[in-house]
């Protein structure tokens, strides 16, 4: 009597490998997010804001990313070669709206957006005249104008 083989159910496909890594992806941005939404409630230390910085022939040039910062809440200043750039962010408020209240209650999920005190150290390069450094604030971006000697 021949032997009988089990009957296998039909399996669903094997997860691409692009499946895999934006599940995988997806899981992690997960546990960031509710990492950096715990603590950002309750901010202990500063924040530290992304920068660019840019060459030319004739200057650096670094935009610091300051969005929702008011322009008389930071400090620039350069200290033994080192530009140090502090202030504090306030937490976004809800928007006014002419005519409409806004909400009495209201359930935070998320909060990725940094807020509180923030501070950032860059050492110049050696070549920045740092008597004629410039800076200006605009749409929430600090660009900073670093000349070379």
């Amino acid at each position: 009597m021949p032997a009988v083989m089990p009957a296998f159910k039909t399996m669903p496909p094997l997860a691409s490998a692009d499946d895999v890594f934006r599940s995988a992806f997806r899981i992690n941005r997960a546990i960031e997010q509710l990492q950096k939404s715990f603590f950002n409630f309750c901010p202990g230390e500063t924040w530290t804001p992304p920068v660019n910085l840019y060459e030319t022939e004739s200057e650096y040039v670094l935009c610091v990313d300051l969005a929702g910062v008011e322009k008389d809440k930071i400090d620039l200043s350069i200290e033994a070669g080192i530009l140090r750039l502090r202030g504090r962010r306030s937490v976004p408020r809800w928007p006014e709206v002419p005519g409409e209240a806004p909400p009495q209650h209201l359930r935070v999920h998320l909060m990725e957006i940094d807020h509180g005190p923030f501070s950032r150290s860059i050492e110049l390069p050696r070549d920045v005249d740092s008597s004629r450094i410039t800076a200006v604030h605009n749409n929430g971006l600090l660009w900073i104008r670093l000349p070379k000697k």
